[in-house]
């Protein structure tokens, strides 16, 4: 497990000869701290995690990183300074503050010497939609023979990742970590970091494309993941063959391409694909001269997609059919949509983590599969920039032929209701609403137990408000 002594040779290049103190694990919220922590005080846009240094002790922190003094006098040991025999007597005081230039960077330092202590097998996921679902199952099917360990929550940036990779120790065999892009760079200096040694990339889509600023920058930034594989045939990139964004950065590696997809030309696809509603998917399987036919209780045919790239980790890393066939069946999977039942009996489909048009359309599909009255009920999707009117506007011509009423929250929602009426839904089947307030009362009204409603919207616009405020929890045993 990680040390103190770790630590301090991770950052001074010196290793203390000292009694091993435990380090159980790195935050950088004070209100996650457990015992023998090591909390890292953060100066945010709006809030400062120095000021929270007192409480993280409270909590039973043993170290924090400081990048500034602070007004409590705690007892610090200033890193900066050049290594001395009165180090090892500050070394034993707990709680303890260690004084660095940068406290994110002296966290990212840290995983940097971590990872690099370990001997394990590290699969890299990035993509614009589906990274963390694509987690979750490659984490389920690796961990029927392997000790894995998974990136929690969406924690896929330069703070989540670090922080990831200190969870790490000699115990675990594999990890499946995500990897966020917004900026050119970004996804190499998370590659330095975690060192993978298989890469999925999932799709290119617009999602982004406001601080990309193009489909082709996203698609340059996603590459940097397979650029950074070691070379064949200790590397695997693991790429989406139905995506040609995807596809062409087989050209960009010198690791070994594994295509997965809907196409024969992959070396792994499906065919025979079959919605089953909220009961999952049933598919035929074919890899080399193998044909199995599978059925697993991810919602949605575009899932899959996410069954096809758990499968390819689980063949690349030798995995038997029945251990990948038992992960991909496995009732832990956890996915973002949820159905739940609102107070008079209606179905909510609940999306409302986050949005892109490739997502909302994934999403309208489940909806085209369910019985009932079809309600979808969608709001902005932020951080499209060019693309903004062509995404709104796809999703609106999906929406007429999905649904049979649309309410839409937010400026951005009056392009999917145009787009929607010019496709040939009428005028009086579609609702246009300033806010999530507005939206909740219309739908308390007009919602009847036979209908089925699609809510999602980009997570800034807070569509959860809505599911919030009509639901109520359903539980099957208390159904006729």
């Amino acid at each position: 497990m990680l040390t103190l002594t770790d630590l301090i040779e991770a950052l001074t290049n010196t290793r203390p000869e000292m009694a091993a103190q435990v380090i159980t694990e790195a935050t950088v919220d004070s209100r996650q701290v457990i015992p023998g922590a090591l909390f890292v005080a953060i100066p945010g846009e709006h809030v400062d995690g120095h000021d929270f240094v007192g409480e993280a002790f409270q909590r039973g922190a043993s170290f924090a990183f400081i990048q500034r003094d602070l007004p409590d006098p705690f007892p610090t040991l200033n890193l900066r300074a050049d290594f001395s025999a009165d180090w090892l007597e500050s070394l034993t005081r707990s709680p303890l503050c260690l004084r660095v230039e940068n406290s994110l960077t002296a966290l990212q330092q840290v995983a940097r010497f971590w990872r690099r202590k370990l001997d394990l097998r590290v699969i890299g996921i990035t993509g614009s939609v589906g990274k963390s679902t694509t987690k979750e199952v490659i984490a389920e099917v690796l961990g029927q023979r392997y000790r894995t360990l998974k990136s929690p929550g969406n924690l896929n940036n330069e703070i989540g990742l670090p922080l990831t990779i200190l969870r790490l120790g000699s115990g675990y065999e594999r990890a499946v970590l995500e990897m966020g892009f917004y900026v050119p760079g970004e996804i190499a200096f998370l590659c330095d970091l975690a060192l993978p040694q298989i890469g999925v990339v999932t799709n290119v889509g617009t999602v982004h494309a406001e601080r990309a600023g193009s489909q082709e920058a996203i698609a340059s930034g996603k590459s940097e993941l397979v650029q950074a594989l070691p070379a064949a045939p200790d590397g695997v990139a693991i790429l989406n063959y139905d995506d040609p964004w995807v596809r062409s950065m087989a050209q960009k590696t010198k690791a070994r391409v594994f295509y997965y997809g809907l196409d024969p030309e992959a070396d792994l696809w499906a065919d025979e694909v079959e919605g089953l509603g909220l009961d999952g998917i049933r598919f035929r399987l074919h890899h080399q001269r193998e044909t199995l036919y599978l059925r697993v209780p991810m919602i949605g045919q575009h899932s899959v997609h996410t069954a096809l790239r758990a499968a390819a980790v689980g063949l690349v890393d030798r995995l038997t059919w029945q251990e990948i066939m038992a992960g991909l069946r496995s009732v832990h999977t956890q996915l973002r949509l949820v159905a739940v039942r609102s107070q008079n009996g209606a179905l909510l489909l609940d999306d409302t983590y986050n949005a892109s048009p490739e997502s909302t359309l994934a999403a309208l599909n489940l909806l085209s599969e369910l019985d009932g009255r079809k309600i979808a009920v969608l709001g902005d999707m932020l951080e499209l920039g060019p693309y903004e009117q062509q995404g709104h506007a796809m999703v609106g011509i999906r929406v007429a032929e999905v649904a049979e009423t649309l309410v839409t929250v937010g400026e951005r929602g009056l392009m999917i209701a145009a787009a929607a009426r010019r496709a040939g839904l009428g005028a009086h089947k579609t609702v246009e609403f300033e806010n999530c307030d507005q939206a909740i009362e219309w739908l308390r009204q007009q919602l009847t137990p036979k209908d089925v409603v699609l809510v999602k919207g980009s997570h800034g616009v807070r569509m959860d408000r809505i599911v919030a405020a009509l639901q109520e929890v359903y539980r099957a045993e208390e159904q006729p």
